[in-house]
């Protein structure tokens, strides 16, 4: 009965959170009136606001991330995902992501460019720890697999790319002129380091969600370099071979995982 309880408290919470992110981020995207996203914080969160923001396009991944957190949400308020020891390991993080993201659109709305930077260093970090969990309670079938590791792995994935621009739009607002020679070195470093991150993650949890949504926001990156301002052509080629070595360790890494499954008795 105690099992029972606190799988509904989660199955709510979890609804909750989705709900939330909803309405905060239609609110923070300016559904109601007022500028867009491209626009807040003096354009700093835009295509042009650093050397490490995606090209527009880019940004259309949210859809995709909102449907899957969306079937997620439905999937595992069913009663089959009530007492599930996976769910009860990683619905609170889950739930606490979904807040950070729409609470990250309402503070570039309405509050400072560098809280924008703490929500959304706040919401990698959530989302790494859900990645962990996930590696610890292994996926029971395939409608898991999709929704809970597939959904919150492109999460994971985008927001470790949309963290990166976030932090090098300030880092642009607030540093002064005379480091501007140094940005595109700065600029490949920190996309090393991405492709360091990119890969540990994709060795130790067996999934090439996150890879995908990283590629995908480095390649809009390599083309916003290449045609828009600021350009910068040794970004662009860093950006892309990170890209290439991503794909490569997420098909590797989702490969080996499914090898171990297979094996499993």
């Amino acid at each position: 009965m105690e099992t029972q309880t606190k799988g509904i408290a989660r199955q709510s919470l979890v609804i909750a959170a989705a709900s939330f992110m909803l309405i905060a981020a239609a609110v923070g995207a300016g559904a109601f009136g007022g500028a867009s996203v491209d626009d807040l914080q003096d354009g700093a969160l835009s295509a042009q606001g650093s050397y490490l923001a995606p090209a527009g396009p880019a940004f259309s991944i949210w859809s995709l991330i909102y449907i899957g957190l969306l079937a997620y949400t439905v999937w595992q308020a069913l009663p089959g995902q009530r007492t599930d020891a996976r769910q009860q390991a990683v619905g609170g993080w889950i739930a606490a992501s979904m807040v950070l993201n729409g609470l990250w659109l309402v503070t570039a709305r309405f509050l400072t460019l560098w809280l924008t930077v703490i929500v959304i260093a706040l919401l990698v970090a959530v989302l790494a720890r859900v990645i962990v969990l996930l590696g610890r309670f292994p996926a029971k079938n395939t409608g898991d697999r999709i929704l809970t590791d597939g959904a919150n792995g492109l999460h994971f994935g985008w927001v470790t790319i949309a963290t990166v621009a976030n932090t090098a739009a300030w880092f642009t607002q607030m540093a002064p002129e005379s480091w501007a020679q140094q940005a595109e070195i700065w600029a490949v470093a920190v996309l090393a380091v991405v492709m360091v991150i990119g890969v540990a993650a994709a060795w130790l949890t067996g999934r090439i969600a996150p890879a995908l949504a990283t590629a995908w926001g480095l390649a809009w990156l390599a083309v916003g370099r290449l045609t828009d301002q600021p350009e910068s052509v040794p970004t662009a080629i860093a950006a892309i071979v990170v890209a290439v070595v991503l794909v490569v360790a997420g098909v590797v890494s989702a490969l080996r995982g499914r090898g171990a499954r297979k094996a499993r008795p």
